[in-house]
């Protein structure tokens, strides 16, 4: 999977849309949740299988990082944290979903 160089964020998440990782995930306070199917996970039943991360030219705050996930379901999609104090993840849950490459 980490095959890709990207030079941007957008085209990341877009690349991947294209390659089947069609959900949104987002870390809450007690799950992951896939925003278009409103299914929740915990994190032993996520994989990430590859990781993109951009950093900002001038500006700390434009950190970030993408993650492709594939669920235990068969469900692909992809997550975004960003590095910015506002960024609304549960970072403690994210470590917590195991990583091996597809």
């Amino acid at each position: 999977m980490d095959k890709h160089s990207f030079t941007t964020l957008s085209e990341a998440v877009n690349t991947l849309t294209a390659e089947g990782y069609k959900e949104d995930f987002e870390a809450r306070e007690n799950s992951i949740l896939a925003l278009y199917s409103k299914k929740d996970y915990q994190p032993s039943e996520l994989n990430i299988v590859a990781t993109f991360r951009f950093e900002g030219i001038t500006d700390p705050s434009d950190e970030a990082t993408v993650f492709a996930i594939v669920a235990s379901d068969g469900t692909k999609g992809t997550l975004v944290m960003s590095y910015s104090a506002e960024h609304g993840q549960n970072v403690e849950l994210i470590r917590q979903i195991p990583y091996s490459q597809e």
